[in-house]
């Protein structure tokens, strides 16, 4: 481990001293480039010099202790201070092997989430709008953009479907743990005997493709361009501005009607089909990242139930990590931080267990 973190602290110094080259600097790509690597290589760094300092002060410290066994109350001083730094070497130790850990290629990209009403008919689409609220709330809180690609209403409030993006540095590492079946336990407002109904929504979370991942060939694409209705059935204007995109070689169907102008649809419509086919590529073609998945926290699948929210005992149940939380109220309102960080931790923690087998 010593040997591949002074390679990366060579390659940190190298990196400043090209940054500070005129040539470098004039080349925007290659700037930008090192700009990049730098930053995620630059937390190993500072914690491998923090991690030598204490290697190198435990050294000073067992010489002076050795040329003063003599003098008591020097020794006391001296021992004082290397239980100090005993006690913090083996917790750099251990943060230095999660950030050794493999990184997620997708980690650093946008999202894109589809929330879908699954059984449960009004309620399960009452919860999907509650779903959305609450990842929305969350993505405010940390100052990242959130744009409604398609969405399908229906009149009581509740979210039939809706595909959205969400932008910001890391988001995919935040919000790849909540793919999967999100059921919720609750008395409806139009249950008049108080019966607790059951009900579930799925939750899909794609990496953002970029145009650079992903080539679409236009001739493999049908589009089709229809009248965009609201709920009920109505319609929400009188030209075709509605686009349904159709991908002939994978068979996938995207639709959009969330904006009032066909070319805005259109935009949004090859955004999700480019995601859409960046996961089937990814999934097809490497095999080794799908076997990893299934070691990390949950597989990702849509047909998983991965937690449960239960209003009536208040509580937020994780059943991968066997997470309960009481505070269901501040998790609706997007406070997610404390569960997203138990499953980071579990995920790291699975990686290292399996590294070191």
């Amino acid at each position: 481990m010593l040997e591949k973190l002074k390679d990366i602290e060579k390659r940190y110094d190298e990196i400043n001293e090209k940054l500070s080259d005129a040539k470098v600097v004039s080349n925007q790509e290659l700037y930008v480039s090192l700009m990049k690597e730098q930053s995620e290589i630059s937390e190993i760094v500072e914690t491998f010099r923090a991690y030598t300092e204490v290697l190198n002060g435990l050294e000073d410290l067992n010489l002076m202790m050795k040329e003063s066994s003599d003098d008591k109350e020097m020794m006391e001083l001296f021992e004082e201070e290397r239980e100090g730094l005993l006690n913090e070497k083996p917790i750099l130790e251990e943060k230095l092997k999660v950030l050794l850990l493999p990184t997620d290629p997708n980690d650093s990209k946008n999202v894109i989430i589809e929330i879908r009403g699954g059984a449960g008919g009004d309620e399960a689409a009452l919860f999907a709008a509650n779903l959305l609220r609450m990842y929305t709330m969350y993505a405010e809180a940390r100052r990242w953009k959130t744009e409604i690609l398609d969405l399908n209403e229906i009149g009581i409030g509740g979210i039939k479907e809706v595909v959205f993006s969400i932008s910001g540095s890391g988001a995919y590492s935040r919000f790849k743990y909540e793919s999967g079946v999100h059921r919720v336990q609750r008395v409806p407002e139009t249950e008049s005997q108080g019966r607790i109904h059951t009900s579930t929504v799925t939750v899909a979370v794609l990496p953002e493709a970029e145009e650079v991942d992903v080539e679409i060939n236009l001739s493999d694409v049908e589009i089709d361009t229809y009248r965009a209705s609201g709920a009920g059935g109505q319609h929400v204007n009188k030209t075709d501005s509605a686009i349904r995109l159709t991908h002939i070689p994978s068979g996938i169907v995207v639709t959009c009607q969330d904006e009032r102008s066909q070319h805005k649809n259109k935009d949004k419509a090859f955004k999700i089909l480019r995601s859409k086919l960046y996961e089937q590529a990814q999934e097809s073609q490497d095999k080794e990242i799908a076997q990893n998945r299934k070691s990390q926290v949950g597989t990702g699948d849509r047909s998983e139930r991965i937690r449960t929210y239960n209003f009536p005992q208040g509580r937020v149940t994780d059943h991968r990590i066997n997470l309960t939380l009481y505070k269901i109220d501040s998790i609706m309102n997007g406070d997610l931080d404390e569960l997203m960080d138990a499953l980071i931790t579990e995920d790291q923690a699975r990686k290292l267990s399996k590294q070191e087998e």
